[in-house]
């Protein structure tokens, strides 16, 4: 339903999430491609959509644009293989306004303890 939508910002949205690494990115979006879709009910277009090693971790209870929006990013070859790298949070708020944060994936401890013994 809003894959029309999504595809026209992919682009935009694709070179934001490669800036995400340095700062937080947003991207302003147009009201009148979501209002002539339809208007949401109850959960409206507000989201907020957390990839963590490229899968959606908050998908049960997600409005369809977002559900939309998840399953374009996943299927984009380039999108998906930085999801899997990083933790990233989209969220777009009421204003329509999709902000993008990049959050970097803990190195886990058993590899800190075997690189503290590879030191020794």
């Amino acid at each position: 339903m809003y894959n029309a939508i999504w595809k026209k910002y992919l682009t935009v949205i694709r070179i934001l999430l490669k800036r995400a690494v340095n700062e937080d990115q947003s991207l302003q979006l147009n009201v009148s491609d979501f209002e002539k879709t339809g208007p949401q009910k109850k959960t409206g277009f507000n989201f907020t959509l957390k990839f963590i090693k490229g899968r959606v971790d908050n998908l049960a209870g997600l409005s369809d644009p977002a559900k939309d929006l998840s399953g374009l990013l996943q299927q984009d070859p380039q999108i998906n293989e930085l999801l899997q790298r990083n933790e990233y949070h989209l969220t777009m708020s009421s204003k329509f306004l999709l902000k993008i944060k990049m959050i970097p994936v803990a190195v886990e401890e058993t590899e800190l303890t075997l690189a503290a013994e590879d030191a020794v």
